[in-house]
């Protein structure tokens, strides 16, 4: 890996503990200043004032659908992603129905992911969880080729809230699975600087963490 690497370029600043104050989002976004993260992602309720204070930088600003089960009805899921954008949201990470793939309903499956898409439209970018710690392999494959053929931007391996994180095995499975044009957004439990870039090496194109400083501060003195 290229010692000046811009790690700063793939993280995604992320805060989406229930518990999470407005203190604690406001520290957030202070943080993504400071190091220049790419994105700040929240809960929804947040995002208004993610907008206020991050007016006037490059950081972009992410919020979630469907979180974090995935089980939402797709209206919902839909509702979710247009208010979210509505107040100002540039990314939508929606979790996808991980219920009807286990259950072989890919028409479901597909129907959730297109409708978000279309919501979304043609500026805004929507990464789909796919919640990896509970697929098989060959679950995660066709979760990966479905949100291709609708059209999503990024697959994402994890919510965060699930029994298990990013793994390398799974970012080079769902690269290869979606092959050089898609994105690949690696979270949960990545909490140093060397598994950000293990993951990175493997094909994710961006990080989600909400150990960013800590990884910035590991990278910048290592």
């Amino acid at each position: 890996m290229e010692p000046n690497l811009d790690l700063a370029s793939f993280i995604d600043h992320t805060l989406l503990k229930p518990e999470a104050t407005k203190s604690d989002i406001e520290r957030l976004c202070q943080e993504a200043k400071q190091y220049q993260f790419f994105a700040v992602c929240v809960n929804p309720t947040y995002v208004s004032l993610v907008r206020k204070i991050l007016d006037g930088t490059r950081i972009k600003i992410c919020t979630v659908a469907g979180f974090p089960l995935g089980a939402n009805l797709t209206e919902t899921k839909i509702r979710e992603a247009a208010l979210g954008i509505s107040h100002g949201a540039q990314e939508i990470d929606m979790v996808m129905n991980i219920s009807a793939l286990k259950s072989s309903n890919e028409d479901l499956v597909e129907e959730d992911i297109r409708s978000v898409r279309q919501t979304c439209g043609k500026g805004i970018i929507l990464k789909v969880i796919l919640e990896t710690a509970v697929l098989t392999q060959e679950e995660k494959v066709r979760a990966c080729q479905i949100a291709k053929r609708v059209g999503a931007d990024f697959v994402k391996t994890s919510t965060g809230f699930g029994s298990g994180g990013a793994t390398v095995a799974d970012v080079l499975l769902m690269r290869k699975a979606v092959g050089k044009e898609m994105g690949v957004k690696a979270s949960g439990g990545i909490r140093d600087y060397q598994m950000a870039i293990k993951l990175i090496e493997a094909g994710a194109t961006r990080i989600g963490t909400s150990s960013g400083v800590k990884i910035m501060k590991e990278w910048l003195s290592h």
